[in-house]
């Protein structure tokens, strides 16, 4: 499952990953509950809870992104990638990756921190709340047979107690 995330994430151990999870969204604005709904139960799974706050918001902002910004206005989906945009998370001891994988090859863009001062403005600020939320965000264009880019943000953990 980590094989098309190999050259989209920033520079981990994808052998040493403690935990993975993974799911297809659908090409609809539901879909954004649907990713929060897996990263919550994800979380409780790995005993991760208390941080649901944060990687929600984080996970909300990027699977908006994806589907406002990288999906093609008009056309079918490709019959051998049915669901264009995936959500992966990615646990180790001290981190935790949550990954969204896009069709586009178009790099994120993100608003000057100045025009975000109009507090009115409805959208805008979905990747600085990214890089205010997460420990460090970043993004790559995949490679090989998959088209598209993935857009990464990490989380540091607090070890387990007696580590």
């Amino acid at each position: 499952m980590l094989e098309p995330l190999r050259q989209g994430l920033p520079p981990l151990d994808l052998e040493a990953v403690a935990d993975a999870a993974s799911c297809a969204l659908s090409t609809r604005y539901e879909a954004v509950g649907d990713a929060r709904q897996f990263t919550r139960s994800t979380l409780d799974r790995w005993e991760l809870g208390e941080r649901f706050d944060d990687v929600c918001l984080v996970v909300s902002e990027l699977v908006t992104n994806a589907l406002r910004h990288a999906l093609p206005a008009t056309g079918p989906r490709s019959p051998e990638h049915p669901s264009p945009v995936r959500l992966h998370l990615m646990r180790w001891t001290e981190l935790l990756v949550c990954a969204v994988r896009d069709p586009s090859d178009d790099s994120p863009v993100a608003r000057d921190p100045e025009a975000l001062e109009d507090f009115s403005a409805e959208s805008g600020r979905g990747l600085f709340l990214v890089d205010s939320f997460s420990d460090s965000w970043g993004w790559h264009p995949l490679a090989g047979t998959l088209n598209g880019k993935v857009v990464w943000a990490l989380f540091r953990l607090n070890p387990p107690p007696g580590e």
